[in-house]
């Protein structure tokens, strides 16, 4: 569920943001570039992530024939705040109010893990806004197993005394339980600073959030052109879940990408080549025909 990258650049360089003002939600941020004129891709991160760190390996690459908007989603990083506990369905509908807001649909929306839950909902919930998707890294469930519901068990058991903190100590606990003993501590840095910003009691909310969907009634209903990328040796989200994805999704492509759950970070140049293709497959077929 989580994309927290390990052995990133100390300094990526990304592309211009911006915040973006959602009416009746709240303030988002987002990162953009590419031209306006060509479809468009909406980026959505991880449990744990941002923009930042899912997406910063594959900005440029993909911006060479698509518009880009990659959002930091509720609770995370820059995105929306908000009294209320955190649900799927909410982001599903923020980044409904970013497509509108941004006049970019019907749009590809492309989600890791907890963001490929996010972007079958969009689907679900906005069809009309959906031109297409790509699901990488992610299921349509991520309950069942042992370590799942001991997850489950200590986000409930903690989230009590978690509310109790002050949201400085909640995001130092956070950064010293993730970090371990990182050696690589210049990248370490850069990823820590994107995590205090969290809303660490919204984060745990998240996670509890994306244990408890389930996409298994209704996946099978998704109609628009979807390409699944899996990571072969996930240890997050077993490869058998994410393959089971892609056969209940009619007329699904899959793609294999060698490596784990943050391969998007560990492997740049390889996530980057098969996620570019993958998008291209969904919304422009016709490039792949030419080259063909």
């Amino acid at each position: 569920m989580t994309a927290v990258p390990v052995g990133v650049p100390a300094a990526p360089v990304l592309p211009p943001g911006r915040t973006v003002e959602l009416a009746g939600r709240g303030t988002t941020f987002v990162r953009e570039l590419g031209d306006p004129a060509a479809p468009a891709l909406v980026l959505l991160h991880g449990w744990c992530a941002n923009a930042d760190l899912n997406w910063w390996a594959v900005f440029d690459a993909l911006a060479a024939d698509h518009h880009v908007v990659a959002l930091d989603q509720r609770g995370h990083s820059r995105g929306i705040r908000a009294p209320r506990p955190f649900t799927l369905e909410d982001c599903a509908d923020d980044v409904a109010a970013l497509v509108d807001t941004l006049e970019l649909g019907p749009a590809t929306v492309v989600g890791y893990s907890m963001g490929g839950a996010v972007a079958q909902l969009v689907w679900r919930r906005h069809p009309a806004l959906v031109r297409a998707l790509v699901l990488c890294a992610t299921s349509r469930t991520f309950s069942g197993r042992p370590k799942e519901r001991g997850l489950e068990s200590l986000i409930d058991a903690l989230a009590p005394s978690v509310r109790l903190l002050p949201p400085a100590v909640r995001a130092e606990v956070a950064i010293r339980i993730l970090s371990g003993r990182r050696k690589d501590h210049d990248s370490w840095a850069w990823a820590a600073a994107s995590l205090r910003s969290h809303d660490w009691l919204r984060i745990m909310e998240a996670g509890r959030a994306t244990l408890r969907f389930d996409s298994r009634p209704w996946a099978g209903d998704i109609d628009v052109p979807t390409a699944v990328i899996t990571t072969s040796a996930d240890t997050v989200v077993p490869r058998d879940r994410q393959l089971e994805l892609a056969a209940a999704i009619p007329a699904a492509t899959t793609t294999e990408l060698a490596g784990g759950h943050t391969t998007c970070a560990t492997a740049p140049e390889a996530f980057a080549e098969v996620l570019v293709d993958a998008c291209r497959s969904v919304a422009h077929p016709e490039i792949l025909r030419r080259s063909a």
